[in-house]
């Protein structure tokens, strides 16, 4: 169990006589830490796999656990483990406790999208800026877990006294639709915990252990979840490091690692500072820049890699050349090198850095893959069917019940709709019980009738199917009925024209065959399947297949992946760091931006900035990053335009010369 650890990982899995923060450097083996103390809870310590939850941030990071401890607790060892992210737990216990709250346990999640929309209603605005504003302050008082009244009273202005209305408003209906957003997943738990002692009690003993992961990237409620389960005498095992708190503008609070000293004056700390992924330069560049930043505890990465490569400072005359050259160089590499693609990544501050760097790496036939973009789950013809779900788990989601009965249109008009919310309005239920009311029905000649009634009963039984236990009505056939009802398919190929038509319907076979093969390997249900695709959509998509393809990513998409060979590129004043970011603890983020980009790499490191840059369309003249003076000099060499010399031209003559005998083999 504790073969193959250093000192202090074996001390972090071992030590269980109170809480633990486990400061773990970048490529430090703090995944190992984490299933192998899992394993010994489990083996070693008497706690039955069943109590034990580890917690991560993203869908993948726990899919990759849970693929580690199953090789780690075989057979039925590992049954009950619980392996997810925050937001998973916080689904799963409202769940169970729904009615506690108020809702029912079919209650909707709302993405991005709809949550917005609500707030578009209420704001009575469509300047997507506003919008984008105005959700990202309610979701901060959300993480914060101020109520909407306690949000009024803190209000520094007349824009956020709106918001605070708003928020309340907001409030109001999502608990009309039954329905809860990403933000509630958390802060109606720690309400829950907070008024009822009996459901705390339960939780406790259900999870008797805690291991959190990626710790310096919780925000106010997610710390205070994660004190109330893990009890007075902390329970826990937490693991983090201050260096790679880069999610501030998400609300992730690197102050949750100071709070554990005050919370728990006995906490143990043990920092991890082996390095199991990069070269001695790298570690040691890396270690230069953020011994610049004020630190929680200082630590030196070292790693037994030996010494690598010199760091590589590449100055480019603009960003056009800078994106020319990475991509040869990458062509280059290659082939000299006999890697593979997926072995290169081309890290940069901003999405919209991306451009230029996929034009030249189609022109020079390299494939890559783009970190970001828009979800899978984002796609018209995704949300037409997850609408479709949502509210045949859920027929109060409004906004799922106006997307489904108006896609594909089915001879029902805005007329008809405005008059059915007119009468749902005053009666206060929802539009799908209007629709059943004798009032409502009166209003209406058959012909406007009819469509409404006959796709309410249509919801109505598959709803009802969908209850059934997943061996009884498995959920890839009543997807494939409910499309064939619904003739989804004819419908695309009549309203796009045949590409754009085939395109999408590839994406809804892709989609519900994962579904189906999902529903089959968790034993779920359609009607729980739902829910988990609300959580898909927000935490970052399906399972992945690795591609051979160079990786453009942003930096913070970038966390917690690593790649043999990293062109960091576009290390310039006012980028990196960011114009807006270049005093205080803003500054301080940035420069762990740029710690998390050099720690990606294992063996070889370009950082490239240019001389000049294309902004708002005209040609502006950049400055070096102040980060590069940061960098150790004796573990960088320098080349480019400004730089050329006999020294670096003979280089390149040399690797051209090794390449013309390897062609002539």
């Amino acid at each position: 169990m504790l073969s193959g650890l250093n000192p202090q990982q074996r001390e972090a899995v071992k030590y269980l006589d109170g809480p633990l923060l486990v400061l773990a450097g970048a490529g430090s083996g703090k995944t190992r830490v984490i299933t192998r103390k899992i394993a010994y809870l489990a083996t070693e310590c008497g706690i039955d796999a069943r109590h034990i939850a580890a917690i991560t941030f993203t869908n993948k990071a726990a899919r990759e656990m849970r693929e580690r401890v199953s090789e780690l607790l075989p057979g039925r060892q590992g049954k009950g483990l619980t392996v997810s992210t925050f937001h998973s737990l916080g689904l799963q216990i409202l769940r169970h406790e729904a009615k506690r709250l108020g809702y029912k346990p079919r209650f909707s999640v709302l993405d991005a999208a709809d949550a917005q929309q609500i707030l578009a209603d209420i704001l009575k605005t469509t300047d997507k800026a506003g919008l984008r504003q105005a959700a990202s302050v309610v979701s901060s008082w959300k993480n914060a877990l101020l109520s909407p009244q306690a949000a009024l009273q803190t209000v520094a202005d007349e824009t956020e006294r709106q918001f605070a209305l708003a928020y309340q408003a907001y409030q109001d209906t999502l608990r009309a639709y039954q329905a809860m957003d990403f933000d509630d997943l958390i802060r109606l738990p720690v309400e829950l915990f907070r008024h009822h002692a009996e459901a705390l009690e339960t939780w406790q003993g259900r999870l008797r252990y805690l291991l959190v992961d990626e710790y310096q990237d919780t925000n106010g409620a997610q710390y205070e979840l994660m004190k109330l389960l893990a009890g007075v005498s902390g329970r826990f095992t937490a693991v983090g490091d201050d260096d790679q708190a880069i999610y501030a503008w998400r609300g992730a609070d690197v102050e949750n690692l100071r709070r554990l000293t005050e919370d728990y004056p006995s906490l143990k700390i043990i920092p991890l500072t082996q390095n199991y992924r990069s070269s001695q330069r790298i570690l040691r560049a890396a270690n230069s820049v953020i011994r610049n930043n004020p630190r929680l505890h200082e630590k030196n990465l070292w790693s037994e890699h030996g010494l690598g490569d010199h760091i590589e400072l590449l100055q480019c005359r603009d960003d056009r050349h800078e994106a020319e050259t990475v991509a040869l160089r990458i062509s280059a590499h290659k082939f000299e090198c006999r890697t593979r693609f997926a072995d290169y990544a081309i890290l940069y501050r901003g999405n919209h850095q991306a451009r230029l760097f996929e034009e030249a790496l189609r022109e020079a036939k390299i494939p890559y893959q783009l970190s970001g973009g828009q979800s899978f789950f984002d796609k018209a013809e995704i949300k037409d069917l997850t609408a479709y779900l949502r509210l045949i788990a859920n027929q109060d989601d409004e906004p799922a019940f106006i997307r489904a009965v108006t896609t594909p249109r089915r001879g029902i008009g805005a007329g008809t709709l405005e008059k059915l919310g007119d009468h749902a309005g005053q009666r206060h239920v929802s539009l799908f019980e209007a629709v059943f009311e004798a009032g409502f029905q009166a209003q209406l000649p058959a012909r406007q009738l009819e469509p409404l009634i006959e796709f309410c009963e249509f919801i109505n039984r598959i709803a009802g199917r969908a209850e059934k236990a997943a061996d009884v009505e498995p959920a890839g056939p009543l997807l494939e009925e409910l499309l064939a009802a619904i003739q989804y398919e004819e419908w695309l190929y009549e309203t796009e024209d045949d590409r754009a038509a085939k395109a999408k319907w590839l994406n809804v076979r892709e989609f519900v065959g994962w579904l189906t093969k999902k529903g089959q390997e968790d034993g779920k249900t359609l009607i729980e399947l739902t829910q988990t695709v609300a959580l898909m959509n927000l935490l970052e998509g399906r399972d992945n297949e690795e591609v051979d393809a160079v990786r453009l990513s942003t930096l913070h998409a970038a966390k917690g992946l690593e790649f043999p060979h990293v062109y960091l590129v576009g290390v310039e004043e006012e980028l990196l760091p960011h114009r807006e970011c270049l005093d205080g603890v803003r500054l301080e983020e940035e420069r762990r931006l740029m710690y998390v980009g050099i720690t990606r790499a294992r063996r070889g490191l370009v950082i490239s900035w240019c001389a000049k840059r294309k902004r708002g369309g005209e040609i502006a003249s950049c400055d070096p990053s102040r980060f590069l003076d940061e960098i150790d000099q004796s573990e960088v060499k320098r080349s480019g335009s400004a730089q050329e010399s006999g020294e670096a031209k003979e280089d390149g003559r040399r690797r051209l010369s090794a390449l013309k005998a390897m062609l002539a083999k």
